[in-house]
């Protein structure tokens, strides 16, 4: 054991190993020593001696995001070219509260600066009474929080000149809280074109319940996490037509400041400002030229026209949908947007209208009963059902019997018509053969009921009593008064197969011509057919739809459309054979009786083009008054777009030249 303990003698490849001193490792322990005892007390300064004060800095301290309103998206007419209504820059001033001003001294401060401003825009703006006052800005001011917090900049003057911008950036250091931001306004087309389609803006915070889509928008303001996407109560918002429709689209999305406000909800740093997104630009299919022609050609008939105050047109291609005129005359203003001014005239030719009113002149139905107009329906309605045959005659001797107590119901004029079949009784409008021929015979074949659903179905299927599916708001569906149950079935079916028991928009009409002129395929209506975004770029193109076809026979179209020539004087030289019929609907009896003038065509007959319908309260006769407008229709649709393909305002250009 002595042997394998004993050290064994060092050789040349031994290294030695060097042991740290005692001082050394003394020295390395006391700086740990200090350090962790300066980190003990740093930490123990931290929590018990500035610890109230970072508590309070951190609750009393937060960053707000204060939405700015994004740029909307223009809304072009058919050319893509002319802006139907589009977003102008200005520049507004407004001002933020850095300190609480419900106090008296603080507010007396405030009160200056309300004077001063005042001070400036009377300067550059003598003799404007429109100008804030000093009273006025410290109302805009909100010194009290009862419209919002603190650290929201208060909106004091719009559109600022281009001298009132210059002296407030130059004195930024005397107004101090006080910003030149840039905003959006929006304008329209100041030719007034297709108003009430295009629709208006207002401030959100003026958006009813009854818009759904806003409501929906304040039910979940508190949960929503994307700044882009939150809406600030002064920001302007669609309220009716395009504008309302596309909404989304237009809008873009929102700006923000941010800025870090105290535990008093006050300013307390710099704000920095995130700019909005321009939103999508809509092409619709709406042509400049020929709504302005419609909208003239209405207002022309108003002024000639003894009792009608208000008129109604649609003009629709064929083939497409797109709905090139839609006018509603008298129209209003959007630039100048008044509610007691437009409340009369502000619906268009899809939405229901105010009840007509003796007492206030003012006030005209929009939704009508159609009259004649409806009778081609009614005899392909006959023929589908079999309750006659094309060849069949009919005699009519100017009415028809309800009832056993023998009433009557005349045609017009109490005509007598004789020995008619269905294609002549379309062509003289008889009223006896229609309620012979179709209404009573639905009900001998179906009975009250079932022929009440069989005409209720049909209806239906041409667009009528259901929506058309057109890109507008507030769609009023019609009035179906062949469903009260008051009156006996007999009665209704009657009077419903000449066009006297339901109402209908000027929109459902068309739809309905259009699907005469095209032998029975319901086209959805269009009045946007791109959406493109901020850079032009298409994003979505709106393409033809069927929303149903109706199975009918070929021989029986034929039929409908060979009666469909009903003399129109109005029409006196137009250059292509078209399919017309004239209505004239009655509604109230006495004094307070009133003629609707209804008229619906389509151009040319054998490969249809267009398709138009026009109503005019309390117009008369559809071919003395309705029937002018159409025709006016007719002729611009062919000088931009040719009803034969080729339109003749280019053609005419091109001879000017040479």
């Amino acid at each position: 054991m002595f042997n394998r303990l004993r050290k064994k003698p060092m050789t040349e490849d031994d290294t030695p190993v060097n042991k740290p001193s005692t001082a050394r490792l003394n020295l390395f322990f006391f700086a740990a020593f200090v350090i962790f005892s300066i980190l003990i007390f740093r930490l123990a300064f931290v929590q018990f001696v500035e610890g109230p004060e970072l508590t309070y800095m951190e609750t009393s301290r937060n960053t707000k995001d204060i939405p700015l309103a994004p740029v909307r998206g223009p809304i072009y007419d058919a050319t893509g070219e002319v802006a139907l209504a589009y977003s102008e820059p200005v520049q507004s001033l407004y001002v933020l509260l850095y300190e609480d001003y419900r106090n008296d001294e603080r507010r007396q401060e405030a009160e200056e600066l309300a004077h001063d401003l005042a001070a400036v825009f009377k300067q550059f703006n003598p003799g404007d009474k429109e100008q804030p006052d000093a009273e006025e800005i410290i109302k805009r001011l909100d010194l009290d929080y009862q419209k919002t917090f603190g650290y929201v900049p208060r909106l004091v003057k719009s559109d600022l000149s281009t001298k009132e911008i210059a002296f407030f950036m130059e004195k930024k250091a005397d107004y101090p809280g006080v910003m030149v931001l840039e905003e959006n306004i929006r304008k329209y087309d100041p030719d007034g074109v297709a108003v009430q389609v295009v629709g208006y803006t207002r401030e959100f915070k003026r958006a009813p319940d009854s818009i759904a889509k806003y409501k929906a928008i304040r039910e979940g303001a508190s949960t929503q996490r994307d700044p882009g996407l939150v809406y600030h109560e002064e920001e302007k918002v669609g309220f009716d037509g395009l504008e309302l429709q596309y909404q989304e689209e237009l809008r873009g999305r929102s700006g923000y400041q941010s800025i870090d406000i105290d535990a008093r909800n006050l300013p307390d740093g710099t704000m920095l400002q995130t700019p909005p997104e321009k939103g999508y630009s809509l092409v619709s299919t709406i042509n400049k030229e020929i709504q302005m022609a419609t909208q003239e050609a209405i207002t022309d008939e108003l002024r000639r026209l003894p009792k009608a105050i208000t008129g109604y047109a649609v003009a629709m291609e064929v083939d497409t949908g797109n709905v090139v005129a839609m006018a509603s005359m008298p129209d209003y203003d959007p630039n100048d947007w008044d509610y007691d001014k437009i409340k009369y005239v502000f619906r268009n030719g899809t939405t229901e209208s105010f009840p007509p009113n003796d007492d206030k002149p003012s006030r005209a139905e929009s939704v009508v009963l159609l009259g004649s107009v409806i009778k081609p329906l009614s005899v392909l309605i006959g023929l589908k059902e079999g309750l006659f045959t094309p060849g069949e005659t009919y005699h009519d001797q100017g009415y028809a019997v309800l009832g056993k107590d023998g009433r009557q119901v005349k045609n017009s004029h109490s005509a007598y018509n004789g020995s008619i079949t269905a294609r002549r009784a379309i062509e003289k409008s008889s009223n006896a053969f229609m309620i012979d021929m179709v209404g009573k015979r639905l009900l001998r074949n179906y009975g009250s009921e079932k022929g009440i659903d069989v005409w209720h179905k049909h209806m239906q299927e041409f667009g009528l009593g259901v929506s058309t599916g057109v890109d507008l708001p507030n769609e009023f569906l019609g009035r179906l008064e062949y469903k009260n149950k008051d009156e006996s079935a007999l009665t209704r079916l009657a009077f419903a197969s000449f066009g006297q028991q339901a109402k209908y928009t000027t929109m459902q009409l068309a739809q309905y011509t259009t699907m005469l002129a095209n032998k029975g395929k319901r086209m959805e209506p269009h009045l946007v057919k791109e959406i493109r975004d901020a850079d032009g770029n298409v994003v979505k193109e709106i393409k033809p739809k069927v929303l149903n076809e109706v199975d009918f026979a070929d021989a029986h179209w034929n039929e409908v459309h060979k009666g469909m020539v009903t003399k129109v004087s109005s029409f006196d030289g137009f250059p292509y054979d078209y399919a017309r019929k004239t209505g004239t609907s009655e509604q109230g009896t006495g004094p307070n009786k009133k003629e609707n003038g209804v008229f619906i065509a389509f151009a040319p007959r054998d490969n249809p083009k267009l398709a138009v319908a026009v109503v005019v309260p309390e117009g008369g006769f559809g071919s003395v008054s309705a029937s002018p407008i159409a025709r006016k229709i007719f002729d611009a649709y062919d000088e931009v777009y040719g009803l034969d393909g080729t339109p003749k305002g280019k053609k005419d250009e091109g001879k000017d030249k040479e």
